[in-house]
């Protein structure tokens, strides 16, 4: 059952495969792949070539047309030839179970899609029983629908006549139908229990949050890798592990933090990225708790990503399903000091685009729309982090004097 996913970290080589669609040009699936690279290579795999398609929409039964898989096949004959096997084909979108079995009978490798290896970087990432616990609920809800793929070896035609023929009457029902029902029930079982494990560990995490005292809660959200672990370890002075991967935080870390009279709880919660399954979501949603129990968001972006706005729009849209988009939210501009910009020819006439605009009139635009709820800093080299720090106080602050306005617990003023 566990063939699913990568139990193991090895450095096996990877195909990757994206679709060009109507609603998806080749930018933005160049962008989609590069952004599955990496996930790849968090996962320990090494991504040897990539393969695209124009087409309108997935085939419903290859995900690719079949000059495309058929392509795929010859390029991984080819490199077994050449005694460079390829160890997985990683598609960019979410398979069904009927995609996966045709796929794999077709090129007989190991196939991925993008869900499973977010999910098996999640199993390598967890480390408390809390975000194990989740990870293991995520794994079954996917596995769950593909089972039946498991078991087609043990397939047997029903025969009879009647009404009551054929595949599944009564008394003819082949092992494989047995041992797939049995696999349901077993994992049906297990999800309860899951769930169970986790309404504990919710209730236990409540009683935490209600011993914390009456201090203002912020949140650090965001994108994957954007750099929240930093800003962390930055504002709270601890040693929260942050690394250039996807997913390096999975279990929410809370800290005191205290900027001159004022002390505050800073949680960093594990990040966001397009595409999550509702599955996935789903499973998190205790560790995303901190989130909706949170007075303030502190919504991190990575100004040098060359897409950084949509990646706004992706948080944004997850902190709504979360019910958490009307919450007071301030967003900073993280990594100012690797922001790159292309001076535009003066014979161009072509239309300014992103790539063209400086840090300044980029910093000017966003000032303007939102005023003193956005920052730029880069928490790495310490730039414009002292102000960060200033305009945190002056909203942290005015949240506490507006939720607890009784409240001597303020450290006595600094002189």
């Amino acid at each position: 059952m566990k063939e699913f996913v990568i139990s193991e970290v090895k450095a096996e080589t990877a195909v990757l495969v994206g679709l060009i669609t109507d609603g998806q040009n080749e930018a933005k699936t160049k962008e989609y792949l590069d952004e599955l690279e990496f996930l790849a290579d968090t996962a320990g795999a090494v991504t040897v070539r990539r393969f695209t398609q124009k087409v309108n929409g997935p085939s419903a039964v290859t995900y690719v047309g079949k000059g495309k898989l058929e392509e795929i096949k010859q390029y991984i004959e080819d490199c077994a030839e050449n005694e460079e096997p390829i160890g997985m084909v990683i598609f960019d979108d979410e398979l069904s179970a009927k995609q996966i079995r045709n796929i794999e009978n077709e090129l007989k490798v190991k196939i991925l899609d993008r869900t499973s290896l977010i999910l098996d970087i999640f199993a390598m990432r967890a480390q408390t029983a809390n975000a194990k616990t989740q990870v293991e609920l995520a794994q079954y809800r996917y596995m769950l629908p593909r089972l039946q793929r498991l078991w087609t070896h043990l397939e047997r035609q029903g025969g009879g006549s009647g009404s009551g023929g054929g595949k599944g009457s009564v008394g003819l029902r082949g092992p494989g139908e047995t041992q797939l029902e049995m696999d349901r029930r077993i994992i049906l079982q297990r999800i309860t229990l899951l769930k169970q494990r986790l309404l504990e560990i919710d209730k236990q995490k409540t009683t935490q949050r209600k011993n914390r005292g009456r201090l203002i809660r912020v949140a650090l959200v965001g994108y994957t890798n954007v750099g929240k672990s930093t800003i962390m370890n930055l504002l709270s002075k601890s040693e929260v592990f942050a690394e250039n991967k996807l997913f390096a935080t999975l279990d929410t870390t809370v800290r005191k933090v205290v900027i001159e009279n004022l002390p505050f709880l800073l949680a960093d919660t594990v990040g966001f990225i397009r595409k999550l399954p509702t599955d996935l979501v789903d499973s998190f949603k205790s560790t995303l708790d901190e989130v909706r129990e949170a007075d303030l968001l502190l919504h991190v972006v990575d100004l040098s990503h060359p897409d950084f706005e949509e990646q706004i729009q992706v948080v944004e849209r997850t902190l709504a399903d979360l019910g958490c988009n009307e919450k007071p939210s301030m967003i900073v501009f993280n990594k100012i000091d690797n922001y790159r910009w292309t001076e535009k020819d003066e014979d161009d006439l072509t239309p300014e685009t992103r790539e063209n605009i400086t840090l300044e009139d980029l910093k000017k635009t966003w000032m303007a729309r939102l005023d003193e709820s956005c920052m730029f800093i880069s928490a790495k080299e310490k730039l414009n982090v002292e102000a960060f720090r200033e305009t945190l106080y002056k909203k942290v602050r005015e949240l506490h004097v507006q939720k607890y306005p009784y409240n001597d617990f303020l450290y006595p003023e600094v002189e």
